[in-house]
């Protein structure tokens, strides 16, 4: 039992001593930058800044951080080609909708780069043709002009809520 556990302790010291080392060899490296260094890293973050600022301006122009409806079926094709990122929500008047809605609209204004939308889908009958809608509410997860996923009721069991819940959280898939 001793030997198990001086193996275990010079396994531990082996470990602890490698740690050691490389963060040695980071301190020595910061120590070792000089202004010029340091301003070039300054100026390689604001860069990444700006551009982060101008992506934020552009999905706000398009809508994002809000969760809106789309009136027409013409105007959802305008909407997923001008947005890499879209959630759409086919819905009708009813209560399980209506609570996708709220969710949905917490996640809008978390989620600035995807752009959340609503549609009705008994007055687009061709979009729930083509999609495939057959259950609501539906979530159409669409990347870059195509459906990446989608997320419905199945079989009785409210499935979708569960889904939205958790990606409140930040527990599920990525958009």
């Amino acid at each position: 039992m001793e030997n198990v556990q001086q193996i275990l302790e010079n396994q531990v010291l082996t470990v602890a001593k490698a740690m050691e080392d490389k963060i040695d060899d980071e301190i020595a490296a910061l120590d070792r930058l000089e202004s010029d260094d340091i301003e070039v890293l300054r100026e390689k973050r604001i860069k990444q800044m700006k551009k982060m600022a101008e992506k934020r301006s552009r999905w706000i122009s398009l809508g994002h951080g809000d969760y809106s409806e789309i009136p027409s079926e013409k105007e959802f094709f305008s909407v997923v080609k001008a947005s890499d990122r879209v959630v759409c929500h086919f819905y009708r008047e009813n209560w399980p909708c209506k609570v996708m809605d709220k969710h949905l609209s917490v996640l809008a204004k978390q989620h600035i780069e995807t752009r959340f939308v609503k549609i009705q889908a008994e007055k687009s009958p061709f979009l729930a043709e083509k999609l495939k809608i057959v259950v609501l509410p539906t979530l159409a997860v669409i990347k870059n002009a195509k459906v990446e996923n989608y997320l419905g009721r199945r079989g009785g069991k409210n499935r979708v809520m569960w889904r939205v819940k958790e990606k409140e959280r930040g527990t599920i898939f990525r958009l």
